[in-house]
């Protein structure tokens, strides 16, 4: 083990402190607003009081932006989480031309900026496929998402794969089991950990993504992110972007913390 001077260490400890403060004190600082008693953002805070959260609780767009974002981002998780295992257990179990470019290409998306994804799905809609006759709307969106979901779940549920024992699914065939029980009894529980750490990463991508959401969502239809941006340009308005800002991060932090601790339980009882 690399063993450190005191120095060295107490530099270490400064740095990950510096980057710490860099990173989170903006959001401390957005936390904190959403208890300003002010009509605007300010600092120092004069006085705190929770009337901005009883009244984005009670406040009906806030409310349906909510519910927007969970719907979205709800089902852009299950279609992620379908199609990334199938292609993680396609990669896995089989060799075929072209393998290395269907790997790249179920990555890509997930490195496009989003601008470029939202364009491409928009230019889809409008232009191709409403002019034949389907009008897809929400499920757009949705689908929109789910595209750079689909690696979240992709990526964990391969690197899972490629280290589970193949002789314990052969094993399973040799005493009689089926393939759909082998892989509900054997198979699953192995990788099990990794489909739900994806499954909540792609829930946590989708939902506070806004660039696509901004090209994809029909008329009328905000999500909480797309729901902030929008009321940004209004000052008076800030207290209340605020806190759902601030709910934003608590419901993007839960998935986000639960996918680590299942990830790191997976490790250790390796």
């Amino acid at each position: 083990m690399l063993r450190l001077s005191a120095l060295s260490r107490g530099i270490l400890i400064a740095l990950v402190g510096f980057i710490l403060i860099f990173m989170y004190v903006p959001l401390l600082v957005l936390v904190l607003n959403s208890f300003n008693q002010s009509n605007i953002s300010s600092w120092p805070i004069q006085g705190f009081s929770f009337k901005w959260w009883e009244f984005a609780s009670t406040y009906e767009p806030i409310r349906t932006a909510l519910l927007n974002s969970l719907v979205v981002a709800t089902g852009s998780m299950i279609i992620a989480s379908i199609l990334g295992t199938l292609v993680a257990f396609a990669l896995k179990g089989f060799d075929f031309f072209g393998k290395g470019t269907v790997n790249l290409l179920v990555v890509l998306p997930i490195a496009l900026p989003g601008v470029v994804t939202g364009v491409a799905f928009s230019n889809t809609y409008n232009t191709f496929l409403s002019p034949a006759g389907f009008n897809i709307g929400y499920f757009g969106m949705i689908v929109a998402h789910a595209t750079f979901c689909i690696v979240m779940v992709f990526n964990n549920v391969f690197a899972r794969l490629k280290r589970m024992n193949p002789s314990l699914q052969e094993a399973s065939a040799d005493l009689g089991a089926g393939l759909w029980q082998t892989f509900r009894l054997v198979t699953f529980p192995q990788f099990r950990t990794a489909f739900v750490a994806g499954a909540l990463l792609a829930f946590a991508l989708s939902f506070d993504e806004v660039v696509v959401t901004i090209f994809t969502a029909p008329p009328g239809v905000d999500t909480l992110p797309l729901w902030i941006l929008k009321e940004m340009s209004r000052p008076n308005q800030a207290s209340v972007v605020n806190v759902v800002a601030t709910v934003v991060i608590l419901i993007s932090l839960i998935p986000v913390y639960i996918s680590q601790r299942l990830s790191r339980a997976q490790d250790e009882v390796k």
